[in-house]
């Protein structure tokens, strides 16, 4: 199993996000600025017991992050759970967005029994710094306060949260033990014109008839970046479009089945 060196993860992260505040583009750092220990003593101070919690905590620059965790009956610390990090789609600053489990997430992930964390990216998308922060921060005090198995860490989302999770599996492979995109748009090509190599397994799921996002893309993707040594499965949804995200249901239950079979 990989080791999760999070301090250094969320240590670099704190680096990179200094650096980029004195882009002239970001917008200047609020005054009432507050410590990491605080944003953890939130945290800790939450009901992190069993069933569906609906949270809100300020980060380290005063900005709300909202965000549900949904902790099963079983997980304990001679029981540990793997954790599904949910990410929405949208990015119009709904602020309801996370609180959307049911559709897919908690039916098709209930064979795994696990502890799902789905944050609220606001108006912003899920690459930006802001939310890059806050999903890293939330995965690195659960994996703190929760029993997480952390070689069991998976980022899943549907069309903006498939973007993220391609995204942050790329970016984050000593975290994720997979990424499960849905619906998604992700070009694996880099800017020399050569496609990159993912080093976190995925599993893409694609409507086939997706309006938005046409499949023939995705596929063409998927198969450059599998060709530079990636390892992504695509499973496509037949005769779904793109705005129906409550369907693919049996789908990720068939994600799920994958990772126990293929991924741990």
């Amino acid at each position: 199993m990989k080791t999760r060196k999070f301090g250094v993860i969320i240590g670099a992260l704190f680096f990179i996000l200094t650096s980029l505040s004195c882009s002239k583009s970001d917008s200047p750092q609020p005054a009432d600025t507050r410590t990491s220990a605080e944003v953890e003593a939130d945290f800790q101070a939450l009901d992190l017991t069993a069933g569906t919690h609906d949270f809100a905590i300020l980060s380290k620059v005063s900005n709300e992050w909202n965000f549900r965790l949904i902790v099963p009956e079983s997980a304990s610390a001679t029981n540990k759970r793997p954790l599904i990090v949910n990410l929405h789609g949208a990015s119009g600053g709904d602020t309801n967005a996370h609180k959307t489990t049911s559709c897919y997430a908690e039916p098709g992930f209930a064979s795994l029994d696990p502890i799902i964390l789905s944050p609220n990216a606001g108006a912003q998308l899920w690459i930006s710094t802001r939310n890059q922060e806050m999903v890293l921060t939330l995965i690195e005090l659960s994996v703190k306060y929760l029993p997480v198995d952390t070689s069991k860490i998976v980022i899943t989302g549907y069309s903006n949260g498939g973007n993220g999770a391609w995204f942050f599996s790329e970016t984050q492979p000593s975290i994720f033990s997979a990424g499960i995109p849905m619906a998604s748009s992700y070009n694996t090509f880099g800017t020399d014109g050569n496609a990159r190599k993912i080093n976190t397994p995925l599993y893409e799921i694609h409507g086939e008839n997706d309006e938005h996002f046409p499949l023939e893309e995705t596929q063409a993707w998927i198969e450059a970046t599998n060709n530079a040594g990636s390892n992504v499965t695509l499973k496509v949804a037949e005769g779904l479009t793109h705005n129906e995200p409550c369907e693919y249901v049996p789908y990720v239950e068939n994600a799920a089945d994958w990772l126990v079979n293929e991924i741990w």
